[in-house]
């Protein structure tokens, strides 16, 4: 099972699973950002879940730039 208490900064982890509702595979996806924000997410594959990591880092990211 997955703890995401004890991942660092910049560190994901990943673990596949069936679900009991769909019968189809699933993966849980943790990521704890280099600003120490949490991303979790379940999706259908690890690569969907690092696109949708890379959509939430680009969001944060443009929330937390200074204004020009």
């Amino acid at each position: 099972m997955l703890n995401p208490k004890y991942l660092t900064n910049g560190q994901e982890q990943y673990t596949a699973y069936i679900s009991n509702i769909s019968r189809n595979t699933e993966v849980q996806y943790d990521y704890r950002h280099t600003n120490g924000e949490l991303f979790s997410c379940v999706k259908p594959t690890l690569i969907d879940c690092r696109q949708a990591k890379d959509n939430w880092i680009n969001r944060v990211s443009k929330t937390t730039q200074p204004h020009k």
